[in-house]
Protein backbone atom coordinates (compact mmCIF):
# COMPACT_ATOMS: atom_id res chain seq x y z
CA UNK A 1 0.00 0.00 0.00
CA UNK A 2 1.33 3.26 -0.53
CA UNK A 3 2.42 4.93 2.51
CA UNK A 4 1.41 8.95 3.08
CA UNK A 5 4.55 9.94 3.24
CA UNK A 6 5.76 8.24 -0.61
CA UNK A 7 8.30 5.47 -0.87
CA UNK A 8 11.60 7.21 0.07
CA UNK A 9 13.90 6.29 -3.29
CA UNK A 10 17.82 4.97 -2.03
CA UNK A 11 20.19 7.81 -0.22
CA UNK A 12 22.91 8.18 -1.51
CA UNK A 13 26.33 8.25 -0.53
CA UNK A 14 27.14 11.84 1.07
CA UNK A 15 30.24 13.73 0.39
CA UNK A 16 32.85 14.03 2.63
CA UNK A 17 33.42 17.04 4.39
CA UNK A 18 36.82 18.15 3.07
CA UNK A 19 35.56 17.19 -0.35
CA UNK A 20 32.49 20.23 -0.35
CA UNK A 21 32.65 23.16 -2.63
CA UNK A 22 29.99 24.85 -0.62
CA UNK A 23 27.55 23.76 2.44
CA UNK A 24 24.42 24.82 0.31
CA UNK A 25 23.84 22.54 -2.25
CA UNK A 26 26.70 21.26 -3.05
CA UNK A 27 26.52 19.67 -6.28
CA UNK A 28 27.49 16.11 -8.13
CA UNK A 29 26.88 16.26 -11.71
CA UNK A 30 25.89 12.99 -14.26
CA UNK A 31 25.95 13.65 -17.93
CA UNK A 32 24.45 10.91 -20.14
CA UNK A 33 22.82 11.83 -23.68
CA UNK A 34 19.32 12.11 -22.82
CA UNK A 35 19.09 13.66 -19.16
CA UNK A 36 21.58 15.37 -16.63
CA UNK A 37 21.44 13.49 -13.31
CA UNK A 38 22.29 16.52 -10.44
CA UNK A 39 22.45 14.89 -6.41
CA UNK A 40 22.09 18.05 -4.45
CA UNK A 41 23.30 18.29 -0.54
CA UNK A 42 22.97 21.10 1.70
CA UNK A 43 24.34 21.12 5.37
CA UNK A 44 23.73 24.41 6.99
CA UNK A 45 20.58 26.16 7.45
CA UNK A 46 19.48 28.44 4.52
CA UNK A 47 16.72 30.81 3.27
CA UNK A 48 15.41 31.57 -0.42
CA UNK A 49 18.45 29.79 -2.09
CA UNK A 50 17.61 29.97 -6.52
CA UNK A 51 17.65 27.36 -8.45
CA UNK A 52 16.64 26.77 -12.02
CA UNK A 53 16.94 24.69 -14.96
CA UNK A 54 16.62 24.99 -19.04
CA UNK A 55 15.09 21.47 -19.47
CA UNK A 56 12.09 20.30 -17.46
CA UNK A 57 13.06 18.44 -14.34
CA UNK A 58 11.91 15.97 -12.03
CA UNK A 59 13.82 16.25 -8.50
CA UNK A 60 12.65 13.63 -5.47
CA UNK A 61 13.85 14.31 -1.62
CA UNK A 62 16.25 11.83 -0.42
CA UNK A 63 16.80 12.92 3.03
CA UNK A 64 16.03 16.11 5.02
CA UNK A 65 13.66 18.89 4.47
CA UNK A 66 12.77 21.65 2.10
CA UNK A 67 10.09 24.32 1.70
CA UNK A 68 9.70 25.04 -1.92
CA UNK A 69 8.16 28.47 -3.47
CA UNK A 70 6.92 27.78 -6.81
CA UNK A 71 4.54 29.12 -9.07
CA UNK A 72 3.99 32.47 -7.35
CA UNK A 73 1.52 29.92 -4.94
CA UNK A 74 1.77 28.68 -1.34
CA UNK A 75 4.93 27.78 -0.10
CA UNK A 76 4.75 23.74 0.80
CA UNK A 77 7.27 21.29 2.81
CA UNK A 78 9.16 19.12 0.43
CA UNK A 79 10.02 15.69 2.45
CA UNK A 80 11.38 12.39 1.53
CA UNK A 81 9.14 9.84 -0.31
CA UNK A 82 7.75 13.30 -2.36
CA UNK A 83 8.77 14.35 -6.06
CA UNK A 84 8.53 17.42 -7.66
CA UNK A 85 7.97 18.47 -11.23
CA UNK A 86 9.46 22.04 -12.35
CA UNK A 87 9.37 23.24 -15.62
CA UNK A 88 11.84 24.60 -17.91
CA UNK A 89 13.41 27.52 -16.99
CA UNK A 90 11.22 28.28 -14.19
CA UNK A 91 12.73 30.02 -10.79
CA UNK A 92 12.53 27.70 -7.95
CA UNK A 93 13.11 29.71 -4.19
CA UNK A 94 13.84 26.68 -1.66
CA UNK A 95 14.22 27.31 2.53
CA UNK A 96 16.69 24.63 3.99
CA UNK A 97 15.38 25.31 8.03
CA UNK A 98 16.12 22.46 9.86
CA UNK A 99 19.62 21.28 7.31
CA UNK A 100 22.81 20.70 9.03
CA UNK A 101 25.87 18.61 9.33
CA UNK A 102 24.47 16.00 11.45
CA UNK A 103 21.42 16.28 9.31
CA UNK A 104 21.98 16.94 5.59
CA UNK A 105 19.27 17.11 3.02
CA UNK A 106 19.41 15.71 0.27
CA UNK A 107 17.45 15.91 -3.18
CA UNK A 108 17.98 14.24 -6.32
CA UNK A 109 16.95 16.45 -9.78
CA UNK A 110 16.68 15.06 -13.13
CA UNK A 111 16.18 17.64 -16.14
CA UNK A 112 15.42 15.86 -19.53
CA UNK A 113 16.02 16.42 -22.80
CA UNK A 114 12.74 18.55 -24.26
CA UNK A 115 12.92 16.81 -27.63
CA UNK A 116 13.49 12.98 -25.58
CA UNK A 117 10.16 13.78 -23.93
CA UNK A 118 8.37 15.03 -26.70
CA UNK A 119 9.32 11.80 -28.73
CA UNK A 120 8.09 9.32 -25.47
CA UNK A 121 4.67 11.13 -25.27
CA UNK A 122 4.66 11.15 -29.47
CA UNK A 123 5.28 7.36 -29.24
CA UNK A 124 2.16 6.73 -26.51
CA UNK A 125 -0.38 9.17 -28.28
CA UNK A 126 0.20 6.82 -31.50
CA UNK A 127 0.62 3.28 -30.33
CA UNK A 128 -1.61 3.56 -26.53
CA UNK A 129 -4.11 5.85 -26.81
CA UNK A 130 -6.55 6.75 -23.99
CA UNK A 131 -9.13 5.33 -23.45
CA UNK A 132 -11.44 8.95 -23.61
CA UNK A 133 -10.84 10.12 -27.09
CA UNK A 134 -10.09 13.93 -25.97
CA UNK A 135 -7.44 12.87 -23.41
CA UNK A 136 -4.11 11.77 -24.24
CA UNK A 137 -0.50 11.05 -23.07
CA UNK A 138 1.12 15.05 -21.63
CA UNK A 139 2.84 15.80 -18.34
CA UNK A 140 0.59 17.79 -16.56
CA UNK A 141 2.72 20.98 -15.08
CA UNK A 142 -0.13 21.86 -12.74
CA UNK A 143 0.58 18.70 -10.45
CA UNK A 144 3.60 19.07 -9.64
CA UNK A 145 4.15 17.72 -6.43
CA UNK A 146 3.95 14.14 -6.25
CA UNK A 147 3.96 11.27 -3.59
CA UNK A 148 6.25 8.37 -4.90
CA UNK A 149 4.93 4.85 -5.75
CA UNK A 150 6.85 1.94 -5.03
CA UNK A 151 7.33 1.65 -8.67
CA UNK A 152 8.52 4.81 -9.43
CA UNK A 153 10.98 4.97 -6.33
CA UNK A 154 12.77 1.56 -8.15
CA UNK A 155 13.01 3.29 -11.33
CA UNK A 156 14.44 6.49 -10.17
CA UNK A 157 16.86 4.11 -7.96
CA UNK A 158 17.68 2.53 -11.30
CA UNK A 159 17.88 5.49 -13.05
CA UNK A 160 20.44 6.54 -10.27
CA UNK A 161 22.64 3.41 -10.37
CA UNK A 162 22.91 4.03 -14.02
CA UNK A 163 23.73 7.80 -14.50
CA UNK A 164 26.75 7.19 -11.84
CA UNK A 165 27.84 3.32 -13.65
CA UNK A 166 30.64 3.51 -16.23
CA UNK A 167 29.16 1.01 -18.54
CA UNK A 168 29.46 1.97 -22.13
CA UNK A 169 25.84 1.05 -22.69
CA UNK A 170 24.82 3.20 -19.85
CA UNK A 171 22.69 5.95 -22.45
CA UNK A 172 20.82 3.13 -23.69
CA UNK A 173 20.08 1.76 -20.27
CA UNK A 174 19.26 4.87 -19.32
CA UNK A 175 17.09 6.01 -22.14
CA UNK A 176 14.95 2.88 -21.47
CA UNK A 177 14.74 3.96 -17.98
CA UNK A 178 13.95 7.46 -18.60
CA UNK A 179 11.18 6.26 -20.79
CA UNK A 180 9.88 4.30 -17.71
CA UNK A 181 9.81 7.03 -14.96
CA UNK A 182 8.20 9.65 -17.71
CA UNK A 183 5.20 6.47 -17.98
CA UNK A 184 4.80 6.27 -14.19
CA UNK A 185 5.38 10.18 -13.87
CA UNK A 186 2.08 10.66 -15.91
CA UNK A 187 0.11 7.32 -14.48
CA UNK A 188 0.86 9.10 -11.08
CA UNK A 189 -0.33 12.49 -12.77
CA UNK A 190 -3.67 10.65 -13.62
CA UNK A 191 -4.30 8.87 -10.79
CA UNK A 192 -5.02 12.17 -9.08
CA UNK A 193 -7.29 12.93 -11.48
CA UNK A 194 -9.52 9.72 -11.25
CA UNK A 195 -8.58 8.70 -7.74
CA UNK A 196 -8.63 11.47 -5.54
CA UNK A 197 -10.72 14.09 -7.83
CA UNK A 198 -13.54 11.08 -9.05
CA UNK A 199 -16.38 13.08 -7.97
CA UNK A 200 -15.49 16.11 -9.93
CA UNK A 201 -14.27 13.95 -13.17
CA UNK A 202 -17.26 11.02 -13.50
CA UNK A 203 -19.29 13.05 -15.89
CA UNK A 204 -15.99 13.06 -18.27
CA UNK A 205 -13.60 10.13 -17.48
CA UNK A 206 -15.18 7.07 -17.48
CA UNK A 207 -12.79 5.27 -14.71
CA UNK A 208 -13.44 8.16 -12.46
CA UNK A 209 -16.99 6.97 -12.52
CA UNK A 210 -15.90 3.29 -11.60
CA UNK A 211 -13.62 4.78 -9.08
CA UNK A 212 -17.36 6.21 -7.35
CA UNK A 213 -18.75 2.82 -8.45
CA UNK A 214 -16.17 0.72 -6.39
CA UNK A 215 -16.29 3.72 -3.75
CA UNK A 216 -20.14 3.01 -2.88
CA UNK A 217 -20.20 -0.80 -3.59
CA UNK A 218 -16.88 -2.03 -1.56
CA UNK A 219 -19.20 -4.49 0.24
CA UNK A 220 -20.07 -6.19 -2.45
CA UNK A 221 -17.94 -9.09 -4.20
CA UNK A 222 -16.87 -6.81 -7.33
CA UNK A 223 -15.67 -8.77 -10.46
CA UNK A 224 -13.50 -7.15 -13.50
CA UNK A 225 -16.89 -7.99 -15.22
CA UNK A 226 -19.38 -5.73 -12.68
CA UNK A 227 -16.46 -2.95 -13.09
CA UNK A 228 -16.16 -3.12 -16.75
CA UNK A 229 -20.18 -2.69 -17.84
CA UNK A 230 -19.71 0.64 -15.47
CA UNK A 231 -17.53 1.83 -17.93
CA UNK A 232 -19.19 0.32 -20.78
CA UNK A 233 -16.18 -1.85 -22.05
CA UNK A 234 -15.31 -5.38 -22.94
CA UNK A 235 -13.27 -6.85 -20.17
CA UNK A 236 -10.28 -7.37 -21.70
CA UNK A 237 -10.35 -3.93 -23.05
CA UNK A 238 -11.05 -2.16 -19.35
CA UNK A 239 -8.49 -3.90 -17.28
CA UNK A 240 -5.68 -3.63 -19.42
CA UNK A 241 -6.57 0.03 -20.35
CA UNK A 242 -7.10 1.07 -16.40
CA UNK A 243 -3.85 -0.79 -15.82
CA UNK A 244 -1.77 0.89 -18.48
CA UNK A 245 -3.31 4.49 -18.00
CA UNK A 246 -3.40 4.51 -14.12
CA UNK A 247 0.01 1.92 -13.08
CA UNK A 248 -2.62 0.03 -11.40
CA UNK A 249 -5.04 -2.92 -12.31
CA UNK A 250 -8.62 -2.73 -11.23
CA UNK A 251 -8.26 -5.75 -9.06
CA UNK A 252 -5.29 -4.18 -7.23
CA UNK A 253 -7.09 -0.63 -6.81
CA UNK A 254 -10.01 -2.49 -5.12
CA UNK A 255 -8.26 -4.28 -2.74
CA UNK A 256 -6.26 -0.82 -2.08
CA UNK A 257 -9.81 1.22 -1.17
CA UNK A 258 -10.50 -1.87 1.16
CA UNK A 259 -7.53 -2.15 2.87
CA UNK A 260 -7.74 2.06 3.77
CA UNK A 261 -11.35 1.41 4.64
CA UNK A 262 -10.63 -1.38 6.59
CA UNK A 263 -7.89 1.09 8.71
CA UNK A 264 -10.24 3.55 9.03
CA UNK A 265 -12.95 1.17 10.66
CA UNK A 266 -10.34 -0.54 13.25
CA UNK A 267 -9.78 3.00 14.62
CA UNK A 268 -13.83 2.61 15.71
CA UNK A 269 -13.94 1.04 19.36
CA UNK A 270 -17.23 -0.07 18.28
CA UNK A 271 -16.63 -2.80 15.63
CA UNK A 272 -14.97 -6.02 15.65
CA UNK A 273 -12.69 -7.05 13.37
CA UNK A 274 -15.28 -9.58 12.08
CA UNK A 275 -17.38 -6.63 11.52
CA UNK A 276 -14.98 -4.35 9.70
CA UNK A 277 -13.59 -8.00 7.13
CA UNK A 278 -17.23 -7.90 6.16
CA UNK A 279 -17.68 -4.50 5.62
CA UNK A 280 -14.98 -3.77 3.57
CA UNK A 281 -15.80 -6.77 1.05
CA UNK A 282 -13.56 -9.82 2.43
CA UNK A 283 -15.35 -12.74 2.76
CA UNK A 284 -13.15 -14.26 4.92
CA UNK A 285 -11.53 -13.52 8.38
CA UNK A 286 -8.25 -15.21 7.63
CA UNK A 287 -8.08 -14.05 4.65
CA UNK A 288 -8.62 -10.51 5.67
CA UNK A 289 -6.16 -10.94 8.31
CA UNK A 290 -3.30 -12.05 5.63
CA UNK A 291 -4.04 -9.36 3.22
CA UNK A 292 -3.78 -6.68 5.54
CA UNK A 293 -0.70 -8.01 7.13
CA UNK A 294 0.97 -8.39 3.80
CA UNK A 295 0.54 -4.71 2.88
CA UNK A 296 0.10 -3.07 6.24
CA UNK A 297 3.27 -5.20 7.75
CA UNK A 298 1.03 -5.93 11.24
CA UNK A 299 -2.10 -8.19 11.68
CA UNK A 300 -5.51 -6.30 11.96
CA UNK A 301 -5.80 -7.31 15.99
CA UNK A 302 -1.94 -5.42 16.24
CA UNK A 303 -3.08 -2.35 14.59
CA UNK A 304 -6.84 -2.13 15.84
CA UNK A 305 -4.97 -2.34 19.40
CA UNK A 306 -2.21 0.53 18.73
CA UNK A 307 -5.05 2.64 17.39
CA UNK A 308 -7.15 2.51 20.25
CA UNK A 309 -4.17 3.41 22.59
CA UNK A 310 -3.28 6.35 20.64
Amino acid sequence: MWKKTGIIPQQQMLTPGKNLKTLVEHRSVYTLEQCELNIFETHQTSKSVALCFQDLTFTSMLRGKKIMHLFDKAHFDYLPGESVIVPANERMLIDFPEACAASPTQCLALAINSEKIHQIIDILNEKYKRVESFDTWQINEEQYHLKNTQEMANTINRLVKVSMGDNRAKDIFAELTLQELLIRLMQSQARKVIFEDYQQNMNRFRFAYVVKYIKENISKNLSVKELSNAACMSESHFFKSFKRELGISPIEFVLQERLALAKKYLADPRKTITNVCFDVGFNSTSYFSRVFKKYEGVSPKQYKSKMLQT
